[in-house]
């Protein structure tokens, strides 16, 4: 049974091992380097607008950070387990998402994905997302060009 709730810090350790197996595989974050529980807590829990786990039965199996950006938007960024994927999880995740969003009186949501990201954007848009702008040849740490597409969700 999935099911989405806050992110609560005894979560950090899965959520830690979950996001450096997403960095290690490559292709579907801008992130390149993996991060210890410092790094990533002052990131994804300390920083965000609010931050989500899913999880199956008990076990975290993604989160979702939303951050605040100008004119009442917010930035969000999304990991959902790849070793052992969990259907559906994504959807159970946005839901939360969308509605601490809207109920905090936000007016939109973009999210930035790496345009080799096939799954990201598919995802984005499932979602209801739309194109929003490109970012062209935003270089990667080896200094390979790789466009960025934010999409848009306006509330």
């Amino acid at each position: 049974m999935l099911s989405a709730r806050k992110t609560r810090e005894s979560d950090i350790p899965d959520l830690v091992n979950l996001f450096n197996h997403t960095v290690r595989i490559g292709g579907t974050t801008a992130h390149e380097d993996e991060w210890d529980y410092a790094t990533f807590k002052s990131h994804y829990f300390d920083d965000p607008a609010f931050v989500h786990t899913v999880l199956n039965g008990t076990k975290p199996v993604g989160f979702q950070a939303v951050f605040a950006l100008p004119q009442n938007g917010l930035a969000i960024g999304s990991f959902t387990d790849q070793k052992a994927p969990v259907r559906g999880a994504g959807t159970v995740l946005f839901n939360a998402t969308k509605t601490a969003a809207i109920a905090n009186g936000f007016a939109f949501i973009d999210a930035k994905i790496r345009a080799d990201n096939a799954p990201g954007l598919a995802y984005y848009s499932k979602m209801g997302f739309v194109d929003h702008h490109i970012d062209k040849g935003v270089p990667l740490k080896d200094g390979t060009p790789l466009d960025r597409v934010t999409k848009r969700l306006t509330l």
